[in-house]
């Protein structure tokens, strides 16, 4: 199971458990009932990514990471592969028993993002912005096929830091530049300042945002601008790392916004959580 959780990057999932939160709140769609499952979606999606994601790196992986599970040999690549197919189709499952149609035709083309990128985009310079659809997508979930259009300006938004992160974290093995560190770190600034400048409803709401995105600005940035002074691969990693979980703190603004203050104080409880079970199993 360790090693299953290993390819996953299983509490890597809690960081988009809130994609679909976001997206309901920006469409004004509250998740109830069925549509309860669609976090559930996004997160089979997501370890089928994961594991499709090694399956593909298998042979890279055996140089830069032999402890990974295929190449250690602890999970077998044909094994890997059945596992990103079955969480794809549970995925998509989840998706139409929650929302039907309106539903699907969001989750059908976030699986084909996820599919694409790992077997086809991932080593291209589309690459970033190819997971940064992904994210896009998964925020429409959540709005689904009738919300996407008002849930698209929050969809841009995690998009944008999802970018960034997916830029760095091509330097988690040989470091990267200085000069890449430093285009992310004003990306992160750019998104925490989209975040807070645009409406919110009332007060309550506005000290939501803030704070989430004051949390969002310390996990990130300062992460990020430690990358910048020494832009080496364990700094990078510990970088792209401080991303993965600088999704939290921003999904939670992004919920405050538009949403439930106590829905996104709620979520905000996530980011510890996910810290600590990072230091089990990471999430790069």
């Amino acid at each position: 199971m360790r090693a299953y959780a290993e390819l996953v990057r299983a509490p890597a999932a809690l960081t988009v458990l809130g994609d679909t939160l976001v997206g309901a709140a920006a469409a004004g769609t509250a998740l109830r009932g069925r549509r309860l499952l669609l976090p559930l979606s996004s997160v089979a999606l997501y370890w089928s990514g994961m594991a499709l994601n090694d399956w593909a790196d298998r042979e890279l992986d055996a140089v830069e990471r032999p402890e990974r599970p295929i190449p250690s040999g602890r999970i077998s690549p044909r094994a890997a592969l059945t596992t990103a197919v079955a969480l794809s189709a549970t995925g998509l499952g989840l998706a139409a028993l929650a929302g039907g149609r309106d539903s699907l035709a969001v989750a059908a083309p976030l699986a084909v993002a996820v599919w694409s990128y790992d077997t086809v985009l991932k080593d291209t310079k589309a690459g970033p912005l190819a997971m940064a659809a992904c994210r896009a997508l998964d925020v429409l979930l959540g709005a689904g096929r009738s919300g996407a259009g008002t849930a698209l300006p929050a969809a841009v938004v995690m998009a944008g830091h999802t970018l960034g992160v997916t830029a760095l974290s091509r330097g988690e093995v040989h470091g990267t530049s200085a000069t890449a560190v430093k285009a992310v770190l004003g990306g992160t600034a750019v998104t925490t300042l989209t975040t807070i400048a645009r409406p919110v409803r009332t007060w309550r709401n506005r000290l939501g945002v803030l704070a989430g995105a004051a949390g969002y600005a310390a996990t990130v940035g300062r992460a990020q601008l430690a990358a910048v002074r020494d832009p080496g691969a364990v700094a990078v990693r510990s970088a792209t790392k401080a991303g993965i979980h600088g999704m939290v703190p921003l999904q939670s603004a992004l919920v405050a916004r538009s949403g439930s203050p106590a829905v996104a104080a709620g979520l905000a409880l996530v980011l510890p959580l996910a810290r600590a079970l990072s230091r089990k199993v990471g999430p790069t």
